[in-house]
């Protein structure tokens, strides 16, 4: 294909039973999933395969969707496909290191392993610190109908609502929200108040990219310094800054800030139109990442990229 394509990954919330198992025709899918059995010391094929409450847990969700973005990639390639850039959104990211040669395949699935169960353990504790029930779990609360910026400012207006924090830049018209359950129940209030169409609570495991999860940085970066990073031979995006990542330094010091600071995703596609793209993919389980592109003023196409059927599809498209 003669088009600069930018293979963009998913994070948690995309995830399904049976994802990325059509993928296992490949013999190179097979030997990824071998490799990533080894490191998560568990059968990839009967994790993949977990029901969605299981699944939905963030230390199995991580090595899940990562093994099923990987496997994707390694089709991708085999079907004569390559990235000129690569962005993940969230958990996404660290298959967009591995695309870029980052980190070696192995050591991504190390810390995805690492990554989850750090923040399964604050997730917990959390839980804990504000009570069992299920209306009192941390979560949050994506808010549609908002710019990014007014929803920002209103949650600096709003001193007497503490532990609420901005997670996910989605769109020009959609932020998601992190906090305390209390936090979260009034803040939906006041967001409908000024003018939001929708404040929905989403079925996530945490307050992920916020400050509620600090202690996970703690627990995660004693194996982020174990591991080598080398810097890009692609181009790859990074979602605290929005921006390219141009060294291995730069790299390794983010992928510890990423956990706790907003992934700012509109500045990733704005820079990915500058980048002089042709075409997107969605590289892994889902939608969740077209949805969210179809949103930008932009004329370059997405498309899904997760599935042996997904591929053949953009094979029969007119983009080669």
């Amino acid at each position: 294909m003669d088009k600069k394509i930018a293979y963009l990954f998913p994070g948690q919330g995309a995830q399904y039973s049976g994802m990325a198992m059509d993928l296992l025709v490949s013999d190179k899918v097979k030997l990824l999933f071998d490799t990533a059995s080894e490191i998560f010391k568990t059968d990839v094929k009967k994790l993949l395969l977990s029901d969605s409450d299981t699944l939905k847990r963030t230390d199995v969700s991580q090595p899940a969707i990562t093994t099923a973005n990987l496997a994707a990639a390694v089709y991708l390639e085999e079907q004569g496909y390559s990235p000129a850039l690569c962005a993940g959104f969230s958990l996404g990211e660290y298959a967009a290191l591995a695309c870029a040669n980052v980190i070696d395949i192995p050591d991504c699935f190390r810390l995805v392993k690492s990554r989850g169960e750090a923040m399964q353990k604050t997730i917990d504790s959390l839980q804990k610190k504000e009570g069992n029930s299920q209306g009192n779990v941390p979560g949050m609360l994506v808010v549609v109908g908002l710019s990014p910026q007014h929803a920002e400012e209103l949650i600096k207006q709003w001193d007497d609502i503490s532990d609420l924090y901005a997670a996910n830049i989605n769109s020009p018209k959609q932020i998601v929200v992190s906090g305390t359950a209390r936090a979260l129940e009034q803040a939906a209030i006041r967001f409908k108040e000024a003018g939001a169409k929708r404040a929905i609570g989403l079925p996530v495991a945490g307050p992920f990219h916020s400050p509620l999860m600090a202690s996970a940085v703690e627990e995660f970066i004693p194996v982020l310094e174990t591991i080598s990073f080398r810097d890009p031979t692609v181009t790859v995006l990074s979602n605290v800054t929005g921006k390219e990542i141009t060294s291995a330094q730069e790299a390794k010091k983010l992928a510890a800030l990423q956990i706790t600071s907003p992934v700012r995703w509109v500045d990733e596609e704005t820079a990915i139109a500058s980048f002089g793209i042709d075409v997107c993919f969605e590289v892994g389980p889902g939608n969740v990442l077209q949805g969210l592109w179809q949103n930008m003023s932009t004329n370059i196409p997405v498309f899904a990229a997760g599935t042996t059927a997904d591929i053949a599809s953009i094979k029969n498209e007119k983009t080669n």
